[in-house]
Parts: structure tokens; sequence; C-alpha cells
């Protein structure tokens, strides 16, 4: 029988006279005739070797998966199916980041590979002995969180100090967003949690994105002035009806996205004061990690491997899309001079998988998490992380 197919890479459309029939998984050169290649797909057909054929047998031999998560730019080419998990078959689930941790720790946990909060898995395993999922070094979400600190404008806060003694609202206490707030306040500006009087709202006005918060965001120590905010606001309302002084979130806050005045950020300048912050710890705050079962990486001991690979591929293709035609591709204007100075700053590969690359970083967040009482201990990368992805580098 002749050899199977080319596989058809969906990027390459009809591109250097080539047209690829996706249908078929053929890619045929313009060449080649109407003729030849009806005689082509005859010959195919009397062995019962169709594009599909091909495609169905590769199938049969490939492994069932499922992994759950949000479809970014950096993961857009693993949901669409462009790249694969080697030796395995992946259906993408797209889930809110507090419903997929609900999901993992108290439901049904049948995602074999999903997106996870590294804070509430870093509680669920050091307070809650949680073994059920283990971490690969894959960060699907980082984020700088300078930018999360919301003030009133009318209550004379100008800098960091000046939240000592005031009340700060937050949804939720401890997520990975505000355990990094936290942190960097204590450590670059000297103001600790113990010299804030906390208020946890009752609900959260970026919930349709974050969907609800789970169990493991909601921990609050002891040893903290911590009280409840009226039933039926969320944070947004109540600093805009003047119950908080502050806000400490991940999202932007309704009254902020809808231009209330008497709502502000801390550092108006977050880029700027956020380009120092790397510069001096050299630290981007890691909010999501990728976990997958344990069971099912004791069945399939390479797949944990492949599934860093498949991940980085996805971003390097995003990367290299963004490289090549971001000032085209992104609707802002100066979209260019960003990725420039982002380059400049912090390389070419500005959000890194692997331990090596992130190990400041993650040891950063244990010992935050452990110094504001949540953690009962300071992890390790070595228990949270699977054995076989601890020396991953990407190539």
């Amino acid at each position: 029988p002749p050899p199977p197919p080319p596989a058809f890479q969906a990027e390459d459309g009809i591109r250097d006279g080539i047209v690829c029939l996706v249908g078929s998984e053929m890619c045929i050169r313009d060449s080649i005739n109407r003729r030849d290649l009806l005689k082509a797909a005859g010959i195919s057909a009397a062995f019962g070797l169709t594009g599909a054929g091909w495609t169905h047998a590769a199938d049969a031999a490939r492994k069932p998966i499922t992994i759950a998560g949000y479809k970014f730019d950096r993961t857009a080419a693993l949901t669409d199916g462009g790249v694969k998990v080697e030796g395995f078959d992946h259906v993408f689930e797209q889930a809110a980041i507090g419903d997929a941790n609900t999901h993992v720790f108290s439901g049904p946990a049948t995602r074999e590979v999903t997106e996870i909060g590294l804070h509430p898995f870093m509680l669920a395993y050091a307070n809650e002995n949680f073994r059920k999922y283990i971490l690969l070094p894959v960060y699907p979400v980082r984020v700088f969180r300078h930018k999360s600190i919301f003030i009133r404008t009318d209550r004379g806060i100008t800098k960091p100090e000046d939240l000592r003694g005031r009340k700060i609202g937050t949804p939720g206490f401890s997520s990975t967003s505000l355990t990094w707030i936290r942190g960097i306040m204590q450590h670059e500006y000297g103001v600790k949690p113990t010299d804030i009087e906390w208020v946890v709202s009752a609900k959260d006005s970026s919930a349709g994105a974050a969907g609800k918060v789970s169990k493991q965001e909601s921990m609050v120590p002891e040893g903290l002035k911590v009280s409840t905010g009226s039933p039926g606001k969320d944070e947004s309302q109540l600093l805009v009806d003047g119950e908080v002084d502050a806000l400490f979130h991940a999202a932007e806050p309704k009254a902020y996205i809808e231009g209330n005045p008497i709502v502000g950020r801390l550092f108006p300048d977050f880029r700027s004061t956020e380009h120092a912050y790397f510069s001096k710890t050299g630290i981007f705050p890691i909010m999501h990690a990728v976990a997958i079962r344990n069971d099912v990486a004791e069945k399939h001991p390479e797949l944990p491997l492949a599934l860093c690979k498949a991940y980085s591929e996805a971003k390097r293709k995003a990367f290299a899309l963004l490289y090549k035609l971001g000032w085209a591709s992104i609707s802002l204007p100066w979209v260019a001079k960003e990725i420039e100075e982002t380059r400049q700053l912090m390389g070419n590969n500005p959000w890194p998988y692997g331990i090596k690359a992130n190990e400041k970083t993650l040891n950063a967040l244990f010992q935050y998490s452990h110094e504001q009482g949540l953690a009962n201990k300071r992890l390790t990368i070595e228990e949270l992380f699977h054995p076989s992805t601890l020396d991953y580098i990407e190539s």
C-alpha cells in the first residue's frame, strides 16, 4: 500500500502553492492535475486507505484524556487541537478557575489534567493532605500584582504605607493573587497583614470570569482582624459605599471598569512599578499551574513530560505569531512598542515553564503562604511537582 499522507497543519491553509484539503488531511500541490488526483484517490480507496482511514488508525492508538482550563493565546493551539499531546488524544473543556478548583478538591475529579489555582493547591496539599493530583511546571496565568490594589480617591491614600490601619476589602482571602499582594506589601513596603483590618465581601463582582470562590480561597488565618462585609454587597460596592478604604482584588472591580471617579489604583503608573519590581527581584508572580491526576500519571508515566512539551509548543506558537504579527493582530495601536520593551526587560521567553527558571518565584509564594499563617508548613518544589518534570527545560 502507499504511505500515509502527511499530517494536515491547520495553520498552513493555502500557502506556497499548496492546497490543503481539510477533510482528507491530504496536502496536494497545484502541479498535480485533476486526473492524477482522482487516480491517487482511487488507489487509496481500493486499499481502504482514505485520509479518514489513516486518521482513525492513528486515533485508535492514542489514549483519551480530558484537559480543562482557560483558552488563552498561549494555550489556543492545544485547546483547538493544533498541538497534540504525544501518544494521547485530548479533549479540552473550558473551565473558570474557581470551578476548576472545586471540581478537583471537593468535586468529582474526573478530569485527567486541569488548570489549577497554585495557592489553593498548596493549601489543599499542606492542610488537607490532598494527594489526588500533582503539579506540572506549566503556568497558564502569571500576573504582576501591583495593579491589583484599588483605593478610594478621597481617603488620602497615596502610597503603600498609607494602608496601615485601614479597612481593605477582598473577595475571599486565601487566593493566589491575594497571597501574592500581601507578600509584596510586606516584603517590598513593610506593610504586614496584621497592620490591616480585613473585610471579606459577600460577593465578587468578577465571579462571571473567575467562577465561584473555592473553599481553599476562603481560608482566614488566626491572629488577624477580619470581618464580613454587608450582606448582598460585592467588593466593588463596599468600596463605593465607603465601607472599606481599599481593595485587594485579582480582577478590576466593577466600579473601576465603569469609570467611577471615587475608585483609583494605588499605583497609577503600575507598569513602571512592576517593571522596577521585576528588575529588582526577577519574580514574575505565578497564579495558575497545571495538575495531573496521580493515578493517571502512574498508569502513563510518559504523560507528565508529554504535557509539558505540548503546553510549551502551544506557547511557542503563540509567541512566534505575537513577535511576527502582534502589531497587526492585536487591536491596540502601540502594542509593537510593548512587545519590544517586554523582550528587552524579560528576554524572548518572558513566560517560562519548568522549574529552574521559576524557582525563586515558587519559593517566594511558599514563603508568603507559610508566614501569613495559611499553609501549615513551608512547602517545597519537590513535594508538589511530578518528579519526571523537575528537570524539564524548554527548548
